[in-house]
């Protein structure tokens, strides 16, 4: 895509459920719309992999060159395979998604740093779990949940950062079994899907977690100026 061009096109893309794809579709959207307000020279649409014939009305509206964000946690089979694989082309431009985009540890830290002066922490006396789907068939969720806890420690002194999974050890149950309340979780996940409505609070109350429970990084408000600064920088 040329950038002398007087608009861009950008297609934000999410999982969805499946059984009920028109919430997720709805939220999607409306994420979509705070990026298109941030881009106002842009045609910005967003399509759910689960609602039937979303993805080919965003292409329809953006057009076939357009750039594809994905908003999932890892790079993988859905980015990979599936997501050319359903836009019928394997030239399709699409860019790291949310997960592996490079400034998402700096709206993590952000994010930890407000909470931690909310509470009156120190980051050298609180403990920090990161809570994420993993994967009992593949390695790409916890390869990707390891770099997001690195960088984190890269930027901030936590007395101690783990990851905690839904689907693989360590399980987030055993992972959030510390003794001291001084200590927070921040969901790795892009929305406020099943798994962090449910999942995670049962995971966390088994372990006895009596710290803070952050809402995911993908729903922070810093996260659509992050997308839009993505789609520039590939323009």
């Amino acid at each position: 895509m040329s950038s002398n061009r007087m608009s861009h096109g950008a297609i934000i893309v999410s999982h969805g459920q499946p059984s009920d794809p028109d919430p997720a579709e709805a939220t999607l959207a409306e994420l979509a719309a705070r990026i298109a307000a941030l881009l106002p020279d842009w045609s910005i649409a967003s399509a759910t992999l689960a609602k039937p014939g979303a993805l080919e009305l965003a292409v329809e509206k953006t057009g076939t060159d357009a750039l594809i964000y994905p908003l999932f946690m890892t790079d993988g089979w859905f980015t990979r395979t599936m997501l050319p694989k359903r836009l019928g082309r394997t030239d399709a431009h699409i860019l790291p998604p949310l997960g592996t985009d490079p400034a998402l540890p700096d709206v993590a830290t952000a994010y930890l740093e407000a909470e931690l002066s909310q509470q009156g922490w120190l980051a050298n006396k609180t403990h920090l779990i990161i809570a994420s789907h993993g994967s009992g068939k593949s390695r790409n969720s916890a390869r990707d949940t390891e770099r997001f806890v690195e960088a984190l420690a890269g930027r901030m002194q936590f007395a101690d950062i783990r990851a905690g999974y839904i689907e693989e050890p360590p399980f987030l149950k055993d992972a959030a079994q510390i003794e001291t309340t001084r200590a927070i979780c921040l969901p790795f996940f892009a929305a406020q899907g099943g798994h962090v409505i449910d999942d995670i609070p049962e995971a966390l109350n088994q372990a006895g977690f009596g710290g803070s429970r952050l809402d995911p990084i993908g729903r922070h408000p810093r996260i659509p100026s992050m997308i839009a600064a993505a789609l520039r920088a590939n323009i």
